[in-house]
């Protein structure tokens, strides 16, 4: 039996079947689904890159604030006038001339160091704020670094015996550890260190024996989150020595 052309025309204007209509929905469904995988795997990538970046800046910045203090320790300006002692005054058990001291902790967040210095206005000596003395009159800075219950590094900065609210440094912190690298040896007389001690570790004279720090900041690995295989922290470490200690003056 044949077909007129006519009835040809019409069966070729019927448009598509359904099994061709679900074999191009399947396709398209195949195509979406590559797009939606490769715009995940764009966003985390883009998340782990910005979170290593926030991680890398906040570690910097903790370590520049906390070495520009450590260095500065012991400071005080005029020393053909003033002595160390005069300038860093006893305040409990602190003794007079003592630059730094600390505390350990037990755990997380770890331990906490004060560092002390006296400046004059206009000498550029920054404080743990990142501030400087403009007063005009000499002002004796207390700096103590510590993590808070939230995992910010703070810096709480007394002037003269008055503390200050503590400024959050950077974030993301889960413990600080310190050392601190003295001469233990009393029968040899230079001020190079033979050991590091924690501050738990310290004896009275040693505190005022200290040449070097070292600081220890653990900080929450952002990468951690999505990627399993890496740790859940990461840490910094960096040994800091005493300009007055070492030879080097401001």
């Amino acid at each position: 039996m044949s077909h007129s052309p006519s009835s040809l025309r019409t069966r070729r204007l019927g448009g598509y079947s359904l099994v061709e209509l679900l074999i191009a929905l399947l396709i398209a469904l195949f195509l979406i689904g590559g797009l939606l995988t490769i715009v995940q795997s764009m966003r985390n990538t883009f998340y782990a890159q910005s979170s290593l970046a926030q991680l890398e800046d906040g570690e910097r910045l903790a370590m520049i604030m906390m070495t520009d203090v450590i260095q500065d320790a012991g400071y005080f300006p005029n020393p053909t006038t003033n002595s160390i002692d005069v300038a860093l005054p006893q305040d409990g058990s602190i003794q007079a001339g003592q630059a730094i001291y600390g505390s350990s902790g037990a755990g997380a967040p770890g331990d906490s160091f004060s560092v002390r210095f006296q400046t004059m206005s206009g000498d550029t000596i920054n404080n743990c704020t990142g501030g400087t003395n403009t007063t005009g009159a000499n002002h004796t800075y207390t700096n103590t670094f510590s993590v808070d219950a939230d995992g910010n590094l703070d810096c709480t900065l007394s002037v003269d015996g008055a503390a200050q609210a503590p400024v959050a440094l950077v974030s993301g912190v889960e413990n600080l550890q310190v050392w601190y690298g003295v001469r233990t040896n009393a029968s040899v007389a230079d001020n190079n260190v033979d050991t590091y001690l924690t501050a738990a570790q310290m004896q009275t004279q040693y505190w005022l024996n200290i040449t070097a720090v070292k600081i220890r900041i653990t900080f929450t690995n952002p990468l951690a989150a999505q990627d399993p295989s890496q740790p859940t922290t990461k840490y910094i470490e960096s040994v800091v020595g005493v300009m007055s200690r070492t030879g080097v003056t401001t």
